[in-house]
């Protein structure tokens, strides 16, 4: 399966492929985003895993309360890993045009291998932000 496809598949996890946009595509290089099977948001009936090359989020779907699509982003504010230091949110960005926001009950650990830095939401910038946005509020209602 190609990790650029959104489907819904009853017998497993549903994946949503990052948009990835050609302009940054050598920005993403060195976060280890080679090619769209390096970044990709999978979510099921028990957990949202985020995949982004070296990086990784997961936590339960009983953990999310909520998503919005957002965007555009400034390039300096989205591409690659990112950490907000005004919500402490963590972003995982490979276009600048719209991401969705996914916002947790409890802070989950993202950026740094030890957990000791957690996050209250994620940002991905996914190539259906609608379809991902309506899942996780399908799990979080």
């Amino acid at each position: 399966m190609d990790a650029s496809d959104t489907r819904p598949d009853p017998t497993g996890p549903t994946r949503y492929g990052f948009a990835i946009d050609p302009r940054y595509r050598v920005l993403l290089l060195p976060f280890g985003v080679l090619d769209p099977a390096d970044a990709e948001v999978v979510l099921d009936e028990d957990r949202l895993l985020v995949r982004f090359g070296h990086w990784s989020l997961a936590t339960p779907t009983r953990n999310l309360a909520g998503a919005q699509v957002t965007g555009p982003y400034r390039a300096s504010k989205v591409l690659g890993p990112r950490l907000p230091l005004a919500d402490r949110g963590v972003t995982f960005g490979t276009s600048t045009e719209r991401g969705v926001c996914i916002r947790f009950h409890r802070p989950v650990p993202g950026l740094e291998p030890l957990g000791v830095l957690v996050h209250p939401a994620v940002t991905v910038t996914v190539q259906d932000p609608e379809a991902l946005a309506a899942a996780v509020e399908g799990h979080a209602a």
